[in-house]
């Protein structure tokens, strides 16, 4: 058989079962992270990155996913289907062996996929591990497949049930709340993020995204189409929508060096923070890598080789560094590695080392030919890059002084600050409260062994419009660093941030439920994603939920954080209960603060996660930035207590 009959013959053969899966259900972790609402969101992914590895492979261009009515999750493509024929080795369908043989499947035969998406390779047998329910339709060779599964386990052969013109694989699956005990419940926007980030990642795909659970105004299905003609230069136009241009091009190239496939988009904006998202395979690798590594070096190395011959860093009495070139920067990496390694606490650091080279080097060309091709466009960017330079020094000054204060120990803590007496981290939590007033309630309420209370002045800064060493001039997020003990980098390394002698391991945003005090958690939650990322993508920032409604009628009270909950604790007590509305934390009395919004056992809180770091870039920028209509879109489509000015 000819290598190029034996690439195009996808069959039997091609799928090799790695080892068995026994254990998935009883160790769910190992294999999708948790069994949270993350976990539960990546079984969507495993599947819907089958049809992406389709897609890459050329054999696929539509992909359908539904939200269905009872819960479920179906994907559909038109790629060439899975195998039905009988598995050799295995003697049962092909079909059967990738639906429940852990690591199963085309992508470990070089013949059939270069390359695949996914960040561990488990697979749709993981997913069917983990559903209560799980049903494959395959459209192959003009007739129609099906095996369903229960639990993993298949609850009769693959058989024919009908002829078809189409072709392609559609799995419908149940999450089990045997394994997913806190939710079974897709959260829309979540899975509507990743869908348009895939098709900016692959373009020429058409993604339909459907959610049957809900009807828009015209009593149709609530529903999306994801098609991108440009793939990353429309990415970058997307997440910058909300910021101005300095030059006048998305800066953009698509090319094969080492035959690694290199694509990179990015573009200037007037903004001070640096935006760059990294992908392998599709995976967004948040914690960096080899190809970021890559990419720096060859951004660099090109604009310092422009700006030392264009004269324009003669007057400069210091060097400029890497950092100076990425401020304002939006950027975003694609590379395909045919055997990826990723390290990191989260394995989404890419490992290869031969990448560096390649895209260091694909970098490093796209950069030159535009400098040399865009003149005027050239000029504004190393103009940028040394305005860069000198808000760095004073940035360095500035934080300085948080640093003397930080490390200074008990005696530099803010005098604002009310702390706890327990001195393990990880017993301790600390609220951030607006105003001097609802800070006083807040002292008076709390338990003082493990409770601490920071009062804010007012609304803080916007950090998405302020230059970093006005940042670190400011009293309050100078007060919200020194209190929580942790230190910012160095100038070589502005970006790190060590939170090893974080003093609260829980950080609580508590401000009042209304307008304002949404705008102020946006502005705290802001600075947080800004200079302290590591916080959130480790777990230790909260949001308090304080009540909107007291319902007292007689002896009886309770508490009611929607007026549907309000109504309904009306109606308990008869109709003619008196309905208090709070408007400010400073309304309720310490005791009322304590148990509904400070007690850990009776309150809520929301845990911030970041699911896609592009997403929350975008949504920060547009909703800390200067546009208000899309600011104004956003709040009330989200916000359920929105009060809209004119």
């Amino acid at each position: 058989m000819s290598d190029e009959i034996k690439k195009n013959n996808y069959s039997a053969d091609s799928i090799q079962a790695l080892e068995g899966m026994e254990h998935v259900r009883m160790r769910p972790s190992m294999y999708i992270g948790d069994v949270g609402v993350r976990g539960l969101h990546h079984l969507v992914y495993e599947v819907v990155d089958n049809s992406i590895d389709e897609a890459m492979g050329g054999h696929c261009d539509t992909i359908r996913v539904d939200i269905n009515e009872d819960g479920s999750v179906t994907v559909e493509d038109n790629g060439r289907g899975i195998p039905v024929d009988m598995h050799k080795k295995e003697g049962v369908s092909a079909l059967e062996v990738v639906m429940t043989k852990i690591g199963a499947g085309g992508k470990f035969d070089k013949d059939s996929y270069k390359v695949s998406g996914g960040l561990h390779g488990v697979g749709v047998s993981v997913v069917n591990a983990l559903s209560k329910h799980l049903r494959a339709t395959v459209h192959r060779d003009g007739k129609v497949y099906e095996q369903e599964y229960e639990r993993g386990k298949a609850l009769y052969p693959v058989k024919q049930i009908g002829e078809t013109t189409k072709r392609g694989t559609m799995v419908t699956f149940y999450p089990d709340p045997v394994i997913f005990t806190q939710t079974t419940d897709f959260t829309y926007d979540t899975l509507s993020s990743r869908m348009r980030e895939l098709s900016f990642l692959n373009k020429g795909i058409t993604i339909t995204f459907t959610d049957k659970r809900e009807v828009d105004k015209d009593g149709n299905f609530v529903s999306e189409i994801f098609h991108s003609d440009e793939g990353l230069k429309e990415y970058v136009r997307y997440l910058d929508a909300n910021r101005e241009p300095i030059i006048s091009h998305v800066i953009s190239m698509n090319s094969e060096k080492g035959e690694i496939p290199v694509e990179v988009a990015l573009i200037y904006n007037t903004s001070y923070t640096e935006n760059i998202f990294a992908y392998v395979n599709n995976i967004n690798t948040h914690e960096g890598g080899t190809h970021l590594q890559g990419f720096r070096t060859g951004l660099t190395r090109a604009l310092k080789k422009y700006a030392d011959a264009s004269g324009m860093l003669d007057k400069l009495k210091f060097e400029i560094a890497g950092d100076d070139f990425r401020e304002g920067l939006t950027a975003i990496i694609s590379v395909k590695v045919s055997e990826p390694q990723f390290e990191g606490q989260t394995k989404t650091k890419l490992g290869n080392r031969e990448v560096v080279a390649p895209v260091s080097q694909a970098v490093s060309e796209m950069i030159e030919n535009y400098l040399e091709e865009n003149p005027n466009d050239a000029r504004i960017i190393v103009q940028k890059v040394i305005l860069a330079a000198q808000a760095r020094h004073a940035a360095k000054k500035a934080r300085e002084m948080v640093q003397r204060k930080t490390v200074m120990g008990g005696g530099g803590l803010p005098g604002k600050l009310s702390d706890c007496s327990e001195q393990d981290p990880s017993k301790c939590e600390v609220y951030l409260v607006e105003g001097d007033s609802a800070g006083g309630t807040a002292k008076q309420g709390r338990d003082r062994a493990f409770q601490a209370i920071l009062p804010l002045r007012g609304k803080i800064l916007n950090v998405e419009k302020a230059m970093h060493h006005k940042v670190f001039e400011n009293e309050e997020i100078r007060n919200i660093f020194t209190a929580l003990g942790v230190t910012i980098g160095t100038e070589e390394d502005s970006k790190a941030l060590n939170i090893s002698k974080l003093r609260y391991h829980k950080v609580i945003i508590m401000c009042d439920a209304d307008v304002d005090g949404s705008h102020i958690s946006t502005l705290i939650l802001t600075f947080f994603f800004r200079f302290m990322k590591e916080l959130i993508e480790e777990g230790h920032v909260y949001i308090a939920a304080p009540p909107l409604y007291l319902v007292k009628k007689g002896t009886k009270k309770e508490y009611a954080w929607t007026e549907d909950q309000r109504d309904q604790a009306n109606a308990r007590m008869g109709g003619s209960a008196a309905i208090q509305r709070y408007k400010g934390l400073g309304e309720m009395n310490a005791e009322q603060l304590w148990e509904t919004t400070m007690n850990p056992g009776f309150r809520t809180l929301r845990q911030v996660n970041i699911d896609s770091l592009a997403e929350a870039d975008r949504v920060f920028s547009m909703l800390m930035g200067d546009e208000v209509p899309p600011r104004r879109e956003f709040i009330e489509k989200n916000a359920v207590y929105a009060n809209i000015d004119a």
